[in-house]
């Protein structure tokens, strides 16, 4: 394989990012998070708030409820996580 070859070989394409809330940590190296977007209603015009749930990957368990995360698309890991959090973005301030 020429060098060419080779670094598009590496490449695997465009990967969705998002950024949400962990809603719940109960599982094992497994987090849910909730992500909020804001949609257009088609007959109101009105935005509307509409929360997806992922199951995103963290492998050492150190993300906790109410932390804000970034999750990117991954590989099959089981039968419904294909999301692993890479960052935290901001961690809530507890008195």
């Amino acid at each position: 394989m020429n060098a060419e070859a080779q670094t598009e070989a590496k490449t695997h394409g465009f990967k969705r990012r998002l950024i949400g809330r962990v809603s719940s940590d109960k599982m094992d190296k497994t987090v849910v998070v909730d992500v909020m977007r804001y949609k257009m209603h088609p007959m109101y015009k009105k935005y509307i708030r509409v929360r997806r749930r992922f199951k995103a990957h963290d492998n050492t368990n150190q993300y906790k409820t109410g932390d804000r995360v970034e999750i990117i698309e991954h590989r099959p890991l089981s039968a419904q996580k294909r999301w692993k959090v890479i960052r935290l973005v901001e961690r809530p301030v507890t008195a």
